[in-house]
């Protein structure tokens, strides 16, 4: 996006605005400006054409913009302010600007019903809409997302985003928080500048910051990015003692692996509150330093990784005052407070860093409520939290294991088998998958499931793995099971195409096998041969899929 040209040409609008005693809409206008910046080649004023008013508001505003229906004559209305503009600064001649009107007049019936389209929506609006706009924590003053200032100070009864409940979470082991916090590059670093300027005897200036050749040596010498962000952390936690401008460590300074669990706890409750609260200057880009605070609250209320882009539009929306660049060095910058990590799935919290927020709303007065541990439920309650909540393998395996550890092997089976009777593939493949980590103590439960026709197969196949009696998977069994597999990864092969076109080409069904899988009653079939049809990289296969979907869906299976 040419950010120059969208600043000077809103503070134009202003002075225009003013001189003609116009009101202007400056958040709109400028969204305008940078969707058309962004996605339609408008480098500059003279580039509006009345074509680009169409395509940003019947497509860009209904596929980027968080907006209700009824948003919809606000931005007609900062559409038309903006043509009047453009005409009157000599940036289009009035036959322009007439087609533009006309346009305009055309777009104002039909933008409410694009704005409510849910096939219109992109990904970071799908994202957002999924939550609700209200549920998250957004500053600033513009509507375009049921902004409102957080803090909440209406009480109980208040509706602004600030007093939306937080949602439950499911907070990692103590252990686990402070094991990670010891590795904390921003603390780590903490630490060593004290230490060089207390062993050093260096000084600060009056104001009690690092001297600029003292930033300057620490930033060659230790490798620091910006020290004088580290150095104002280090005081803010109390880790340095200052005598006048002398540099001293303070009472009881310790490295990290040296301090115990709770002083190395309150460090880090300590660091949330200095990133999220104070603004820091961390990262160099305004729009992710100056959104330390939404930009948490954002992930905290998801609990999933946001996309890079999807969080590029969040922070258009939630600050359309600040230009919004390319974030990933930004982002990959962030990843040094501890608090976010990055990957290719986008920014999440660290389980430290959910931790270390939530005390922050905590202390803040906020209800932010625990999830109910999953080990505490029973078999269908462990299965929907695994399903629903979208846990990391990690998280997800601590729930299993612990809930397993609470029952005894054949108590396990029964829960499990009996919650999943009849159940979808999907929820009977995750049973299927935990009752198969229990031992022979299970093998009577296992056996008593062998009259049940959807885990019959499962069952012959755990007593068979274990050398067990069991009868023989007759050739229909095969099939049947082959398919309820696959129907178990149907959710993932939609979340992760190219991960399961992956796997599949490695361990997929040989051709002969796909053949058959139409005969079989099952539920999933059409969906689990298309799937086959369209991810396997064997032609033959995949042409054996999609016959073989083409006969299935011919013997009415759905």
């Amino acid at each position: 996006m040419s950010i120059e040209w969208v600043n000077r040409a809103i503070d134009g609008l202003r002075a225009w605005g003013r001189d003609k005693d116009v009101e202007v809409d400056v958040d709109e206008v400028r969204l305008l400006c940078d969707y058309a910046s962004d996605y339609l080649e408008v480098n500059e004023l003279g580039d509006f054409r009345p074509g680009t008013f169409e395509e940003l508001l019947l497509e860009i505003y209904p596929r980027k913009v968080i907006a209700p229906p009824e948003s919809a004559p606000e931005t007609v209305a900062a559409a038309r302010t903006l043509v009047e503009f453009l005409l009157e600064t000599g940036e289009i001649g009035s036959k322009t600007a007439e087609r533009m009107r006309a346009t305009i007049d055309e777009i104002e019936p039909e933008m409410p019903r694009a704005l409510a389209d849910t096939t219109k929506f992109g990904m970071a609006k799908s994202l957002f809409s999924a939550i609700g706009p209200d549920s998250l924590d957004l500053p600033g003053p513009s509507s375009r997302t049921g902004t409102g200032e957080s803090g909440g100070e209406d009480g109980p009864g208040c509706d602004c985003p600030g007093c939306a409940p937080l949602p439950a979470v499911r907070l990692p082991a103590r252990e686990e928080v402070v094991r990670a916090v010891r590795e904390v590059p921003l603390l780590l670093d903490a630490h060593r500048v004290v230490t060089w300027m207390a062993e050093g005897g260096r000084t600060t200036t009056v104001r009690r910051a690092l001297r600029v050749r003292d930033a300057r040596v620490i930033a060659e010498e230790l490798g620091i990015g910006r020290p004088a962000l580290v150095w104002r952390l280090a005081v803010e936690l109390g880790l340095a003692r200052l005598d006048g401008t002398a540099v001293a460590a303070a009472e009881g300074f310790r490295p990290l692996d040296a301090r115990a669990d709770e002083e190395l706890l309150d460090l880090w409750a300590g660091t949330l509150e200095f990133l999220i609260e104070g603004q820091a200057a961390l990262t160099g880009e305004d729009v992710v330093d100056g959104g330390m605070s939404s930009i948490h609250d954002l992930l905290y209320r998801l609990q999933s990784p946001v996309p890079v882009e999807a969080l590029a539009d969040y922070l258009r929306e939630v600050a359309p005052d600040r230009p919004v660049g390319p974030l990933d060095e930004a982002l990959t910058g962030l990843t040094y407070t501890g608090t976010v990590q990055w990957s290719e799935d986008g920014l999440c919290l660290t389980p430290h860093g959910l931790w270390g927020l939530r005390e922050l709303y905590t202390g803040m007065g906020m209800e932010a409520p625990l999830a109910p541990e999953l080990a505490e439920g029973d078999a269908s309650g462990l299965i929907a939290g695994l399903i629903t909540d979208g846990l990391p393998a990690d998280a997800a395996e601590r729930e299993i294991v612990s809930w397993l550890s609470r029952r005894a092997p054949e108590q396990a089976a029964a829960e499990l088998l009996a919650a999943v009777a009849g159940a979808p593939a999907e929820v009977r493949g995750i049973a299927v998958t935990i009752v198969d980590r229990l031992g022979p103590e299970a093998a009577e439960v296992v056996r008593s499931y062998l009259d049940d026709a959807e885990l019959r197969p499962h069952a012959i196949h755990w007593l068979s793995s274990r050398g067990l009696d069991a009868p023989a998977l007759t050739p229909e069994e095969v099939l049947w099971v082959s398919v309820d597999m696959l129907a178990l990864a149907l959710p993932a092969a939609e979340a992760d195409p190219e991960g399961f076109a992956e796997n599949i080409a490695a361990s997929g069904p040989p051709a002969h096998l796909i053949e058959d899988m139409w005969r079989v009653e099952h539920p999933d079939v059409v969906e689990v041969l298309e799937l086959l049809g369209n991810t396997l990289p064997d032609r033959a296969a995949a042409k054996a899929a999609r016959k073989a979907a083409f006969k299935a869906r011919s013997r009415g299976i759905r």
